[in-house]
Order: structure tokens, then C-alpha cells, then sequence
């Protein structure tokens, strides 16, 4: 239990980016003015108030954090009430950027009345902003779209398909291959998508996508012409475990950081150098000197009894 207290998602902190709230239309409108779009990923309260405080443009609550939070080998085992659970901590948090939570496999691979029922608890009961789901689900897309629910497509290297795809490889690497994808994308734009993720695919094909879809695109793995960017926030800051993949980059070192303060912590444990006199709580003054009256007391009674049962004790014979 802590006893320290954090201020909630309203308060902001000082120095940080005035609030202009993003919405799924002000990312059109930074296409349009060719202001690039930024975009990590987020899973609990602290993350989501700091990535919103320097100013991301865009919140996705991944599945990702089925590998980096609960240390699956892949995306496809996280349930919904688990992506529910961490939306609603992230939207507490959240101030100016778009919050958008990834709809998990099995929430929309059926009936498309099923997918659109999951959508409507991401919104509904996580306060989720928009949905991301993976794949050409043009009937889905329009569905939600019609039923008021912003949407993020996915194409590419959609990793709730890796299976299909035989692991996680690089996709649209023929141009029959960039033009199906191309197709895919124009389709989910005008079946009402708002933005699509282009992942894992060569930078010549996101440049032409980009140049093409009247909607954002966001790439990941895609290169820098997409309309913005989006990285795993464990990736950048190194809490991953694992070799970086070619397109992240690393901008600090958390995992490093944070062993030494744990080492720190637990050496100076082990030498009784935590907590320090100053960092304990004390009794008023009144309150120690009765405390020590009575322990003076206490002592004195004990020294009288020792003194009478020792001799007692010895004459006995026993050992």
C-alpha cells in the first residue's frame, strides 16, 4: 500500500502542451495541412498521463500489451475485458490526444452485429474515442462508422494474422502486392475509416498509399512518408526484453534506469540505510516522553523480578 497521492488526469502538469483535443477529423485536417501525426502506444494511467503531457497527437491501447504487459508470446490470447480494463486506465489519464483502443482477435471475426456490440463496449464503458481493427473488414468498418464509432483500419503486417502470414514478415513486396494493398486502403476510407496503420511494409508502397488515400495514414515499420507515426511505447524506451525490430528506435534506456534505483533500493535495504530517521514518521513530543516514563517503569519492574526468581531458580538444583 502507498500512501502517496496522484493528482488526477484533469490537473497538467507544468510546462506541458496546451490541451487542443484531438479528434479522428483533426487528423484529416493535419494531413491536409502536411503536419506530421504522432502516435505511441499506452496501457496504464502513469504512461498515458506522461505521453499525453508531452503532446501525442494519438493514444492506442494495443494488443500489444498482451506481449509487453502480460508477457504473452503473441497479440491473439488478450480477451476483451482485459483491452476493457486498460482502455479505462488509460482514458482517466488522458487530456489532449485521441485515445483509441485496439479491438482484440475474436471480438470482430464473426457476425458482424458481434464485432459491432465489442466496438460499442469500447466506447461505452472504456471511453475509448475510436477502434482499431486489423484487416480489409469493409462491411465492419461501414457498419460501426454508421453506428457513430470513429475507426482505424490496420493493413500490412497485421499481427493478429501471423499465423497466416507464417510469422511477422514484411508484406506488399511485389507491385501486385502494393496495388491490392493500395485497393484495401482506398476501400476502408470509403467505407468511413478514419485513419489506417500501414505496418511491416516496404516505404515506396506507403509512399504511394499516402499519397493516394484522402484519409491519414500511420505507419509502423512503413518508412517516414506515411502521414504520422506510431511505436510501441516499451520499444522506445528499451522495456521489451527482446532485440528491437529494424524500424524501432530506442530513445532511452527505462530498463537500465530502473535496475539501477531497484539495486540501489535493495542495497541500501540490506544495510538499514532505508528509511532514514528522516523519512519515518514520530510521535509528538508529549507522547514519546510518556512512552519513555513507561518503558523506564517497565524496566524496572523486570530488574526486580529477575532478581527475585534467579535465586529462586538456582536453588532449585535444576539446570
Amino acid at each position: 500500500m502507498s500512501f502517496t497521492s496522484f493528482s488526477r488526469g484533469s490537473d497538467p502538469a507544468p510546462g506541458s502542451v496546451p490541451l487542443t483535443k484531438v479528434t479522428v477529423p483533426a487528423l484529416s485536417e493535419m494531413k491536409r495541412q502536411g503536419k506530421p501525426i504522432s502516435a505511441l502506444t499506452a496501457y496504464d494511467y502513469a504512461t498515458a498521463r506522461l505521453v499525453d503531457e508531452c503532446g501525442i497527437d494519438l493514444l492506442l491501447v494495443g494488443d500489444s500489451l498482451a506481449m509487453v504487459v502480460l508477457g504473452q508470446e503473441n497479440t491473439l490470447a488478450v480477451t476483451v475485458d482485459e483491452m476493457l480494463h486498460h482502455t479505462r486506465a488509460v482514458r482517466r489519464a488522458v487530456r489532449r490526444a485521441l485515445v483509441v483502443a485496439d479491438m482484440p482477435f475474436g471480438s470482430y471475426h464473426g457476425p458482424i452485429q458481434d464485432g459491432l456490440a465489442n466496438a460499442v463496449r469500447f466506447v461505452k464503458e472504456a471511453g475509448a474515442e475510436a477502434v482499431k481493427v486489423e484487416g480489409p473488414r469493409f462491411e465492419l468498418v461501414r457498419e460501426l462508422t454508421h453506428a457513430q464509432i470513429p475507426v482505424i483500419g490496420h493493413l500490412g503486417l497485421t499481427p493478429q494474422s501471423v499465423h497466416r502470414m507464417g510469422g511477422y514478415r514484411v508484406q506488399a513486396r511485389t507491385a501486385d502486392g502494393v496495388r491490392e494493398l493500395r485497393d484495401d486502403a482506398l476501400a476502408l476510407a470509403r467505407a468511413g475509416a478514419g485513419a489506417v496503420v500501414l505496418e511491416g511494409i516496404p516505404r515506396e508502397a506507403a509512399a504511394t498509399i499516402t499519397s493516394e488515400l484522402p484519409v491519414p495514414t500511420i505507419g509502423i515499420g512503413a518508412g517516414p512518408d506515411c502521414d504520422g507515426q506510431i511505436l510501441v511505447f516499451h520499444d522506445l524506451v528499451n522495456l521489451t526484453f527482446a532485440p528491437p525490430a529494424k524500424f524501432v528506435r530506442r530513445y532511452g534506456d527505462a530498463a537500465a534506469a530502473m535496475r539501477t534505483a531497484i539495486e540501489h533500493y535493495r542495497e541500501d535495504v540490506e544495510h538499514r540505510a532505508f528509511p532514514s530517521d528522516e523519512e519515518s514518521y514520530h510521535l509528538p513530543a508529549p507522547a514519546r516522553r510518556i512512552l519513555r516514563a513507561g518503558a523506564a517503569e517497565e524496566e524496572d519492574a523486570d530488574a526486580v523480578v529477575n532478581r527475585d526468581a534467579l535465586p529462586d531458580w538456582g536453588e532449585t538444583g535444576q539446570s
